[in-house]
């Protein structure tokens, strides 16, 4: 007797089976082959295959496994064989059409994504948005579902008019603007609730099935809400409605905790109900066009990878300003301050992508391994490298600007500092002795964030008598304008023309709006196509967090425990003096300062 063995790769299909049948090369036996999704021994085929059997004499023995044992005479089971084959294909085949027909679309897939918080400003302004262009560009699945979730009383036409109003088309697209922003809203679904009630995210769940309507289904969550009942709704939504026969992924937004004990605590809450493959924690900075394209500028530019060390750069520099106040957002900022809010996360962040060797690959392990080595070789920071201040009341051109304990939501006799400087030192091979600087504040003279990369002097210049006296202004300087009007450019020296030698300061500029046509994308819908995705390299890891906040708690600590005063500045001004101070005592000079910066 010979069996005849399956060994080829086989199609499924919803009812449960699947044929295959190819030849054995070299050998007379061929495979046939059928599977069974609801049984891992196989599909019994007996039913399958009684026709065939009551027109022929010769019996055959249909194994377990789904193997047919036929006798081995080749001469005499060629025509049998044949005939089995060929008449338990063409009852697999019409029962495959039938159930195909009847299960059309049914074996697809669908994303279901829920805004738990659906009511705020960041849902309204940023993430509804974020989700529209990504549905105008063509980028979200044929199938999907947009749910907010969130504990005002709403319903979905009222969701959709709340939504109509922060939406916008990219601007080479507007022709069919209107029709898109109604094909999506029709996408868009309400459901009321608490956070922390089973109940309601049960009611969620059924709802969002009717939608799926039966087909593979994977969810999305974006917390929006505010961090003290993070694990009551994780908890709820894992349990009550989580996919069956799909991913489940939640997106957490800042802030995770307030330093490592807090921090340790949230992921431990959120591990009892998630796998850290499915939390997504977001800082939006990661996703911003210049800051990805990082890694691009370094790995894919030779004339950079070699200069990027303590041997060619002197120092560099992480700056953020904002040229508002808390603006009646103080409640929750005097809760964080500036430290925790942009140092700790934005960038510290950027930092270690900066910094980092060159990984294995792009995959976000590989990337994510590289930037907690940065974290762990830092050296903890000292509070005489960091300079706080606190914004104060002035009158310019005749209006005047409040303090920042002007504000109403803001308690009286705050210390909370609004604006940071601070000195990082990374101690490894490649940065020792490279001072990181950065620099963070609300209520500045401008609104930007940039990095800048001083090089150092180039050794026995033979210009320097040709050059201006200050030798920081005469050295190489590379510039990323993360944003606004984002761009790329470096500083050189080059002769003014004419007969004498006189040396002037150019820029070999790279301004996006003038080079590329096509909008930005906005982070949010970067990191939110990633998440859909799966792709992890742009969201911080657990143990890439422990590492993050092991660099500023103990600094944090240190302040608030010993009431330290910040030092105040004008609003709009450029900050407390005490910021160049530092910069001076590390030898280094603020590139947004210069004059011709």
């Amino acid at each position: 007797m010979a069996a005849l063995s399956s060994s080829v790769t086989s199609r499924s299909y919803r009812s449960g089976y699947s044929a295959s049948f190819s030849p054995v090369k070299g050998n007379r036996h061929r495979s046939l082959s059928f599977l069974s999704a609801s049984s891992p021994r196989g599909l019994d085929i007996h039913d399958l295959c009684v026709r065939f059997q009551s027109k022929s004499a010769r019996a055959s023995v249909f194994m377990q496994d789904g193997a047919i044992v036929t006798d081995s005479n080749p001469t005499e089971n060629k025509s049998s064989l044949k005939g089995l084959k060929d008449e338990v294909l063409s009852v697999l085949s019409q029962d495959v059409a039938k159930v195909g027909a009847e299960s059309d679309g049914q074996n697809k897939s669908t994303v279901s994504i829920t805004v738990v918080g659906a009511s705020g400003d960041l849902a309204k302004k940023k993430i509804f948005p974020a989700l529209f262009a990504l549905y105008y560009e063509g980028c979200l699945p044929e199938h999907f579902t947009i749910f907010g979730y969130s504990r005002s009383k709403m319903t979905d036409a009222e969701l959709r008019n709340m939504v109509s109003r922060t939406l916008t088309c990219r601007i080479d697209k507007r022709a069919n603007c209107g029709e898109k922003m109604e094909e999506f809203l029709k996408r868009c679904f309400y459901h009321s609730g608490q956070y922390d009630s089973q109940e309601h995210f049960t009611e969620l769940d059924k709802k969002l099935k009717e939608h799926e309507g039966g087909r593979i289904s994977n969810r999305l969550f974006y917390l929006s809400i505010p961090p003290n009942i993070f694990v009551d709704a994780v908890k709820c939504a894992s349990t009550s409605a989580s996919s069956v026969n799909g991913w489940t992924r939640v997106i957490v937004e800042k802030p995770f905790g307030r330093d490592s004990e807090t921090s340790a605590a949230l992921t431990k809450s959120l591990k009892q109900y998630l796998e850290e493959d499915q939390i997504f924690r977001i800082d939006h900075y990661l996703g911003k066009e210049l800051v990805e394209n990082l890694s691009v500028l370094r790995f894919s530019n030779l004339i950079f990878e070699p200069l990027w060390s303590r041997q060619y750069i002197r120092n560099v520099q992480f700056i953020f300003s904002e040229d508002f106040g808390t603006e009646g957002r103080g409640g929750y900022f005097d809760n964080y301050g500036i430290i925790r809010d942009i140092m700790q996360n934005h960038l510290l962040q950027i930092l270690a992508l900066f910094a980092m060797e060159t990984p294995v690959s792009l995959d976000g392990e590989d990337i994510r391994n590289e930037k907690v080595k940065v974290l762990r070789s830092m050296r903890p920071i000292r509070v005489e490298d960091v300079v706080i201040g606190q914004y104060k009341s002035h009158t310019k051109g005749g209006v005047t600007y409040p303090a920042y304990t002007d504000d109403k939501t803001v308690p009286k006799g705050s210390l909370t500092p609004t604006f940071a400087a601070a000195a990082l030192f990374i101690d490894n091979a490649r940065w020792e002795g490279v001072p990181f600087l950065m620099k963070a504040g609300k209520a500045l003279h401008t609104r930007s964030a940039e990095i800048r990369v001083q090089f150092r002097h180039v050794p026995g210049n033979l210009y320097n008598r040709n050059t201006v006296s200050n030798l920081d202004q005469a050295t190489n300087e590379l510039v990323i304008r993360v944003q606004p009007d984002e761009a790329i450019y470096l500083r050189i020296n080059n002769k003014v023309p004419g007969l004498g030698m006189r040396l002037d300061r150019s820029n070999l500029n790279l301004l996006y709006s003038d080079r590329y046509s096509k909008e930005i994308p906005d982070a949010y819908e970067r990191l939110l196509l990633d998440a859909i995705e799966g792709e992890r390299r742009l969201f911080i890891r657990s143990d890439e967090l422990d590492a993050a906040w092991s660099v500023f708690t103990p600094l944090i600590k240190e302040i608030e425990e010993k009431k330290r005063i910040p030092e105040y500045y004008p609003y709009g001004s450029r900050g407390p003096v005490g910021a160049h101070y530092l910069a001076a005592k590390h030898k280094v000079q603020w590139g947004d300062v210069s004059l011709d910066q």
